[in-house]
């Protein structure tokens, strides 16, 4: 961890971060990829085998097991599990929009209407922990749009089996079924279909590097959410913010991973000292200080500036996942913001609130894609036709607009079937 000045000389320096680059691992994830999709289950056995080191005979979790799983977990985690799925649907059920319709023209009526996707893949990570929060964040939103199959892959344990929390998150959630397999083939069998699993139309939800590479892989076979790389947080603070809560939301954001980035860009050279010195204090007390520690050592920075213009318009350029607002006016500071996944407001609202419980997604573009994505939502699981109705007032009010061009683009025939219907009674 490091606190310097922002300049002309290291601004790009400093935007930098870490990014999935999946160069190196293609020609391994195009050969799984390529398998599954030619040899179906037998490759998904293998695959299992060789990267989990389980040997499952049958990748569907029973709806005995699902059910049972709420018997197996302590009842407060059911309960947080029950409002944090609450305040989700909630949050998700705001953002379905509305069929409309108007008159353009005399005579000319367009509109659009709202369809949701037929079959969504929801993949839940495995590995270093398990992550009940991604079921409810993926499956839930797909609910509420109104998706008709929804299926979740997750790497099973070490005893062939998933995480029993997981499980009782899928129920609640309303996954359809939930498969003990992961990685890349997961991927692929939710891409083209195995005897077991099903093509889906989208795959959604995080992963690692052999994930994000197979979702980039199969893109346009199925749609995907985004590509996702380490998470990170960048906070803007001036001398009114709390030392203490940044420190910790940097350590909270850094926990995550080796690569996470922890960045806090503020117009205040005293606060900045202050969250350093606290940053070095609290380390040693943290569960997981030596992932906590990497990930600062190589991503975390403390930046200072002359004004809070400039830390807005670093925050822009750096447009990150998660995006901490901790000054006098916060409210003055957000319509500035033009890039950012997540945004979270004023000294008492941490990552790890939208992380769980306020209702919105955790799923978030990272590595500069918040210049071009939104989180996941519920939009992110419909279709939205168009519509159009024609009257004869309405080919006579384009008669002069579809005619000439469809002709001065050489597609006659496209005029001709406009021309035709002028001249029926």
């Amino acid at each position: 961890m490091k606190i310097v000045q922002l300049n002309n000389v290291n601004r790009i320096q400093l935007l930098e971060r870490s990014q999935i680059d999946a160069t190196s691992v293609i020609g391994t994830v195009r050969n799984i990829v390529s398998d599954v999709k030619n040899n179906k289950d037998v490759s998904l056995r293998h695959y299992t085998e060789k990267f989990d080191g389980v040997d499952v005979k049958d990748f569907l979790v029973s709806e005995e097991d699902l059910k049972e799983s709420l018997n197996k977990i302590d009842q407060k985690l059911i309960d947080s599990l029950k409002k944090a799925a609450s305040n989700i649907k909630k949050f998700h059920q705001a953002q379905l929009p509305q069929e409309w319709s108007m008159e353009v023209d005399v005579g000319v009526t367009a509109g659009q209407i709202v369809r949701p996707l037929e079959k969504v893949g929801c993949y839940i990570p495995g590995g270093r922990a398990a992550y009940p929060s991604s079921i409810l964040m993926t499956v839930i939103p797909a609910k509420v749009a109104g998706v008709r199959e929804i299926i979740c892959c997750t790497p099973p344990g070490k005893d062939g089996k998933v995480d029993d929390v997981v499980l009782a998150a899928a129920y609640l959630a309303g996954a359809d079924h939930v498969y003990k397999v992961g990685g890349a083939q997961a991927i692929a069998a939710m891409a083209y279909g195995t005897e077991t699993i099903k093509a889906m139309d989208k795959i959604v939800g995080p992963g690692n590097i052999f994930v994000t590479a197979a979702k980039k892989m199969v893109y346009g076979q199925v749609d995907i959410d985004f590509p996702a790389g380490p998470s990170e947080v960048l906070i803007i603070a001036d001398e009114t913010a709390n030392p203490h809560f940044i420190a910790l939301d940097m350590l909270a954001q850094a926990e995550h991973d080796p690569q996470a980035a922890s960045v806090m860009i503020t117009t205040s050279s005293e606060l900045a000292e202050k969250v350093e010195k606290i940053l070095l204090a609290e380390l040693p007390q943290m569960k997981r200080k030596e992932i906590i520690q990497e990930s600062l050592d190589e991503n975390g920075l403390i930046i200072t500036v002359k004004n809070l213009k400039d830390a807005i318009d670093f925050s822009n350029d750096y447009a990150p996942e998660h995006l901490m607002i901790m000054t006098r006016d916060t409210d003055q500071v957000v319509p500035h913001i033009q890039n950012a996944g997540s945004i979270f407001l004023g000294d008492l609202t941490p990552v790890a609130a939208g992380d769980y419980g306020s209702g919105t997604n955790h799923v978030l573009p990272t590595s500069f894609c918040a210049r071009m994505y939104s989180g996941l939502s519920t939009e992110s699981f419909l279709k939205k036709p168009t519509v159009q109705k024609i009257t004869k007032d309405g080919l006579n009010n384009l008669k002069d607009v579809v005619i000439p061009l469809a002709e001065y683009e050489g597609l006659y025939a496209h005029a001709e079937s406009f021309r035709r219907r002028l001249s029926e009674d």
